[in-house]
């Protein structure tokens, strides 16, 4: 024999209105405590306590107010930590969506690196880059061969037809005779 796992077991899931409930005892229970630390001059007849515990709106607007208790040991010990932010939670109408964001270091590295990109070329088409003078010295040295190269062929063309024109007027001659 074998014991049986905790997967075949039955599970039990709280539901959404349990934890309300348990969330609003929580925060009246808070609400208790703190109106006795106040020093208690609020009595048990207190005419506001009774209508804040029976309107739900003031309620709503209390839980803005309202902290977490702080677990185990947290409670005792304050952290004077400057860099240790306080997470609060936004609404959608406090959200500035127009404002600028923060980019991240990658986001921001390829941002810088596209500029520089930019830059290189405009400099590399405006002649000022180390590569850019070589490249424009190579096409210099080159149209110099082809420049050469064409002179050289005009030459050669010119020699063949002088030669042709050359050797038909001594035929020419050569018949006249």
């Amino acid at each position: 024999g074998r014991k049986g796992g905790h997967k075949g077991r039955a599970r039990q899931y709280t539901s959404p209105e349990e934890i309300d409930a348990q969330l609003q005892a929580e925060k009246q229970k808070a609400r208790e405590e703190e109106e006795q630390e106040e020093g208690g001059e609020g009595a048990t007849g207190d005419p506001k306590k009774e209508k804040k515990s029976l309107d739900s709106d003031e309620s709503d607007e209390d839980d803005e107010d309202y902290q977490q208790k702080r677990k185990g040991v947290e409670g005792l010990i304050d952290i004077e930590n400057p860099n240790r932010v306080i997470q609060t939670t936004k609404k959608v109408t406090q959200l500035d969506l127009d404002g600028p964001k923060e980019l991240s270091r990658r986001e921001r590295e390829e941002i810088e690196k596209q500029k520089a990109k930019e830059r290189y070329m405009k400099m590399h088409l405006a002649g000022k880059t180390e590569q850019a003078k070589a490249d424009l010295a190579r096409l210099a040295i080159i149209r110099k061969q082809r420049e050469e190269a064409a002179r050289k062929k005009e030459e050669e063309r010119k020699a063949k037809d002088e030669a042709a024109m050359a050797g038909k007027r001594l035929q020419s001659l050569s018949l006249n005779k």
